[in-house]
């Protein structure tokens, strides 16, 4: 499993142009609530992880390297 490639897949398929893995996502104007949840959703089923609590900052799914990260963390937490 490569986090960050499964990452980089959903948000080219939904955020229009290049984004690069530091790009704020929230910054550039391309998340709404919508597609907030709908980032959440994706992560808890393409990774089979629970986003819950404090996991829900922006800060976590404010860029591709913040998403692999949480997941890295949620991945860990849940095989632990």
């Amino acid at each position: 499993m490569d986090p960050r490639g499964s990452v980089r897949e959903f948000l080219a398929a939904h955020c229009p142009g290049e984004l690069e893995d530091d790009d704020d996502i929230f910054a550039l104007g391309l998340v709404n609530s919508l597609f907030a949840m709908q980032l959440v959703l994706f992560v808890e089923q393409e990774f089979d992880v629970v986003v819950e609590g404090g996991d829900l900052e922006r800060d976590n799914f404010r860029s591709v390297n913040a998403i692999t990260a949480l997941v890295e963390r949620l991945v860990e937490r849940r095989v632990a």
